[in-house]
């Protein structure tokens, strides 16, 4: 072996020692706009490719192979919870104030991975973003999404508040689960798209508290981030449902029955704000899942009313069943919610022959 060889091989063994005779491959980044990430719900968009969201259930997929994986992220506050999903494996992740980077995956071996990330939390947890994604191997064509499109339109029930609930303990961001909310149920079922445009504590026309001077249904419907301070509004062109799915009414219904023709004349132009944004649409309203006796009897009179003044053949009334939670919480149970969607899928599948 000449001077010149065993220089070589020295510095090649000198390479192995320090990496384990494993190849160097540079890192590959991208912004969280990037095609090869396909995005699910409501977002804001930044020229940068910085992608904030708020609403619960807005989800992120991509396909990568490599043995690392991790994303700079962005919340405004300490509440704001992700599922990470990757190969079918789910985390809980919570995000801190500010900016930082969470690792989604670090494997033994480099390989294929599947990765989905989904929003577990509601607007007034927090607004949060993810910036960019670095991966120290190579990016995969992005998943392609189902083609069938639902929009659940609704409140803390449809945002999946306490599904994850702990017996005895308090309640805390944590518990919120939009995964697992009874519209990502059906979505699965009937593979479907879905957004969850929803909001703790609102409703059609009032809040829970009875106040007039929230942003409700008709207001963030408008919105891809429902934040009143800095409100972003959202192009109803981009995302074109095939059925709407209305579930609102528990709020309203909190302080005692509204005045029947304040919310029937409300619905009604909602319901006609629906259908001329998405001509395209079947629109769907039930009574929620939350209330019984006569509050219950009166919203499910109020819808019959509301369908009957739009007169309109896309306008469906279906049947909820109440579900009253359990003794940690009001809102309805993982089981429960499981009972919902299967209660609603079915009616679901009559209207949209599905």
């Amino acid at each position: 072996m000449s001077g010149a060889q065993r220089r070589i091989a020295g510095c090649a063994a000198l390479l192995a020692a320090l990496w384990g005779q494993a190849p160097l491959v540079a890192a590959a980044s991208m912004t969280a706009a990037d095609p090869h990430v396909a995005r699910m719900g409501r977002t804001d968009i930044n020229a940068d490719g910085v992608v904030r969201f708020s609403y619960p259930g807005v989800s992120f997929y991509l396909n990568f192979e490599g043995k690392r994986l991790s994303v700079e992220a962005e919340a405004s506050g300490e509440n704001s919870y992700l599922d990470v999903i990757v190969d079918g494996v789910a985390r809980k992740v919570r995000l801190a104030a500010g900016r930082q980077t969470v690792t989604l995956f670090e494997g033994a071996s480099a390989g294929k991975h599947a990765v989905e990330i989904v929003n577990r939390s509601e607007t007034w947890h927090g607004t949060a973003a993810l910036l960019r994604f670095d991966t120290d191997g190579k990016w995969h064509a992005a998943p392609v999404l189902p083609q069938r499109k639902m929009l659940m339109l609704g409140d803390s029930v449809t945002c999946g508040e306490a599904i994850d609930r702990v017996a005895g303990a308090k309640k805390e961001p944590s518990w919120w689960n939009a995964r697992s909310s009874y519209g990502m149920l059906m979505a699965r079922d009937l593979h479907a798209q879905v957004q969850l445009v929803c909001y703790g504590g609102r409703g059609l026309i009032r809040t829970w508290e009875n106040k007039t001077d929230e942003q409700n249904l008709p207001d963030y419907y408008q919105l891809a981030i429902p934040d009143r301070k800095d409100p972003v509004q959202w192009d109803q062109r981009d995302y074109r449902p095939d059925v709407i799915l209305s579930a609102i009414g528990n709020n309203d219904f909190n302080p005692g029955i509204p005045d029947r023709e304040q919310y029937v004349e409300t619905y009604v132009r909602f319901v006609r704000t629906l259908l001329r944004d998405h001509p395209q649409a079947q629109v769907v309203l039930t009574e929620g899942g939350l209330m019984t006796g006569e509050k219950r009897v009166a919203l499910i009179e109020y819808i019959a009313e509301t369908v009957k003044r739009v007169g309109d053949r896309r306008v469906h009334a279906i049947a909820s069943k109440p579900y009253s939670g359990d003794a940690d919480d009001g809102h309805p149970t993982r089981e429960q919610t499981v009972n919902i969607a299967n209660d609603l899928l079915p009616q679901v599948r009559a209207i949209m022959n599905w």
